[in-house]
C-alpha cells in the first residue's frame, strides 16, 4: 500500500540551488571543486573546477586554472581557462593564460595574454581539463 520512494537530485537541480561566494578579503590556498555556481571576489591560489558558472568579480583574483561550464571574468586570472559553453572577458578583466571555449566574448579594454581555442570542435576536448593538477599552477612551457 505504501511504497518507499527515493528522491533523486539531478545535476540541474543541484546547480540551481548551489551558489558559492568567496568574499572580498577572503584568501584560499587550495583547489575548489563544486557542482554549483561560484563567485570569487577574494583571492584563490589553486584550481577551480565547476559544473556550472564561475564569476570572478572586479576585486577577484585567481592564481590557478579554471574549468567550468561557463565563466565571466571581471578581475585577474593567472592561469588557463577551459569552458564548455561561453567565456566572457569583461572590460576590467586581466588574463594571463590560455583559453579553450566553445564561445568567447571579449569586451573593449580587457587584457589577454595567451592563446585561444574556440569553436564547436573544441567542446569535445573541453571536458578534459587543459591542466594537470595542482603542480601545473605557475608552470609555462614554450617552444621556438
Amino acid at each position: 500500500m505504501f511504497k518507499n520512494r527515493k528522491t533523486e537530485i539531478t545535476d540541474k537541480e543541484l546547480k540551481a540551488g548551489s551558489i558559492n561566494i568567496v568574499g572580498l578579503g577572503t584568501e584560499i590556498k587550495g583547489n575548489l571543486n563544486t557542482k554549483g555556481d561560484v563567485r570569487i571576489d577574494g583571492k584563490i591560489e589553486g584550481n577551480i573546477i565547476s559544473k556550472a558558472k564561475v564569476v570572478i568579480g572586479s576585486t577577484g583574483e585567481v592564481i590557478g586554472n579554471i574549468n567550468s561550464e561557463s565563466a565571466e571574468i571581471n578581475g585577474k586570472v593567472n592561469g588557463n581557462i577551459c569552458t564548455a559553453e561561453i567565456l566572457f572577458l569583461k572590460a576590467t578583466s586581466s588574463l594571463i593564460g590560455d583559453i579553450s571555449s566553445n564561445k568567447l566574448v571579449v569586451e573593449n579594454g580587457a587584457n589577454l595574454t595567451g592563446q585561444c581555442q574556440t569553436g564547436i570542435s573544441q567542446t569535445k576536448s573541453i571536458h578534459k581539463p587543459i591542466f594537470n593538477g595542482p603542480e601545473a599552477i605557475g608552470k609555462r612551457e614554450a617552444t621556438a
